[in-house]
């Protein structure tokens, strides 16, 4: 009901205030995140590399995320976890084997052409959605840095719910019990389904979400390295048998090539990172 002395498009307007505070204040904690890991790197790459200051390191990030199309903060968080190479060695990784990149046989893989783990991750989302007949899902992906799972792409959801899981520990949710399992969860009724903590809950409900389906994305060692999750607008049965297989043989392929991702896109780049650090070594890079 609109105030006395005041109008529905005062109202508006102030609602319209609150959202761009809110998405603003979104958007601050997303990029001081981002911004703390990518200092981080920058600082073992000025020590390591004798680099006069931490725009130099910036400028090495920026030419190997850019050469291998890997996000500076995906590229950052791996340097950060990765084992120091040794001093005078020419290679970071001397001795990795190189292995061909996996093939990609379920439907919406084919039709995006996989190409980037972006393109891979957009056809897991999309691949998921078709088989669970929804258009609302996210997908996440393991974090090396903080653990759980932190989300990399997503549709249909609204900003309040992205925001609130962004990043998921190892409880209260039906991802990270998937995770937890490293098998499909299907929550029926987000309202009463003892797997979510209260405020998961209420994020979830408040986001549209009655329903969930989750499928971890696994290596062939059976480790969980991503999670994607449909989401309902209603109350659902449990998948089908041939959904369920659909989805398994998907999270399997999808999570082998994340791996072989890791193993060599990710590798080459950090490999990259080191020669351009070794020939630069105590000179200033200019962004």
């Amino acid at each position: 009901m609109t105030q006395p002395g005041r109008t529905a498009a005062d109202d508006g307007a102030d609602h319209d205030e609150l959202e761009r505070l809110r998405a603003e204040a979104r958007d601050l904690r997303t990029r001081a995140r981002a911004h703390a890991l990518i200092a981080q790197a920058q600082g073992l790459l000025q020590e390591r590399y004798a680099l006069p200051d931490a725009d130099s390191a910036f400028a090495l990030l920026r030419l190997a995320s850019q050469r291998f199309n890997i996000k500076m903060r995906t590229l950052s968080e791996v340097l950060v976890a990765a084992p120091r190479p040794a001093a005078r060695d020419e290679l970071w990784f001397p001795r990795r084997a190189r292995l061909a990149e996996p093939v990609l046989s379920f439907p919406a893989a084919r039709r995006t052409g996989p190409g980037t783990r972006g393109g891979v991750l957009a056809a897991v989302l999309s691949q998921t959605l078709a088989v669970i007949g929804t258009d609302m899902g996210n997908v996440q992906l393991a974090d090396r840095v903080r653990g759980g799972l932190r989300i990399e792409k997503h549709t249909g959801h609204p900003a309040d719910f992205v925001d609130f899981f962004g990043h998921v520990g190892e409880e209260g949710t039906s991802c990270a019990k998937a995770a937890r399992d490293v098998a499909q969860v299907t929550v029926r009724d987000v309202e009463s389904d003892p797997v979510f903590s209260e405020p998961a809950r209420e994020a979830i409900l408040a986001s549209g979400s009655r329903a969930v389906h989750s499928v971890p994305l696994t290596t062939s060692a059976g480790l969980c390295v991503g999670m994607v999750s449909a989401h309902v607008e209603r109350t659902m049965a449990t998948p089908a048998k041939v959904q369920l297989k659909a989805l398994e043989v998907m999270g399997t392929e999808a999570g082998r090539w994340l791996a072989w991702h890791d193993r060599t896109v990710v590798l080459d780049a950090l490999e990259h990172l080191h020669a351009l650090g070794r020939s630069n070594h105590g000179r200033r890079i200019a962004r």
